[in-house]
């Protein structure tokens, strides 16, 4: 989420001409320090922008220290230990596909939780609905999203496995770390009889076959407040709790 901020604000300075010198290339990443499973403080900020050109790297240091990341990320999180490594190779004048190869998938990783959720299986973008790597994440971040709405748990991760012609997933599993209001074994129950995991009932349930997927091809798939998206939908709420038990 940090790391996305980070990127649109880069993206809107470039595109409204304040920083003539700014290109499109450019990579983000927090790391943030947790206790107890919460988040406290920002502990290191990378930014890696291409850039026009003859720019010294103290100027761009110091644009992206004070114009983004101090605009966007809280300021309760940055403390005086939070180190900021901005271009730490040097220059970064060569980008795309010229600089760097790779164009033919996405990084999954980026795409979703920056590491905190546990997945495997192939990109999202360029796949139809009814493949699972794409349709099969929608759901698992649409039925999460639902397991805490309903006050079930405060923490929710949902586990898929599919096999290739079998309609049913061989593995649904839920992990919600200890903080479950009831057993993981009876949400699991309860989310077995709210939502199908079949592809086809996916693709009905989730309306995955509409032309909404320009809205994900940058800034991650999930955490979008966007209608269209509907896997961040929290409308099965009232099933799932007259369903648990």
């Amino acid at each position: 989420m940090f790391a996305h901020r980070l990127g649109r604000e880069l993206t809107r300075i470039r595109k409204s001409g304040k920083a003539k010198w700014l290109r499109p290339d450019a990579k983000s990443q927090v790391s943030v320090v947790y206790q107890d499973g919460k988040p406290v403080s920002i502990s290191n900020v990378v930014i890696s922008t291409q850039h026009a050109a003859g720019v010294p790297h103290a100027e761009i240091e110091k644009f992206c220290i004070e114009k983004i990341i101090k605009k966007v990320l809280p300021k309760n999180m940055l403390t005086p230990k939070t180190e900021y490594l901005i271009n730490p190779t040097g220059n970064f004048v060569v980008g795309g596909p010229q600089g760097d190869t790779g164009l033919t998938g996405r990084k999954i990783i980026v795409d979703t939780y920056g590491g905190m959720g546990r997945h495997g299986g192939g990109a999202f973008s360029g796949k139809d609905p009814s493949k699972v790597d794409r349709s099969a994440a929608y759901m698992g971040r649409y039925v999460a999203k639902n397991v805490v709405a309903a006050g079930l748990a405060q923490r929710c991760e949902v586990q898929f496995a599919y096999a290739i012609g079998h309609p049913h997933p061989v593995s649904v599993h839920i992990d919600t770390f200890g903080t479950g209001s009831i057993a993981d074994d009876s949400i699991l129950a309860a989310v077995e009889k709210t939502f199908s995991f079949k592809p086809a009932d996916i693709i009905d349930q989730l309306d995955l076959l509409r032309p909404i997927y320009s809205k994900s091809t940058n800034y991650g798939h999930f955490g979008k407040d966007d209608a269209d998206l509907t896997w961040e939908r929290t409308d099965k709420v009232k099933e799932l709790k007259k369903h648990a038990k």
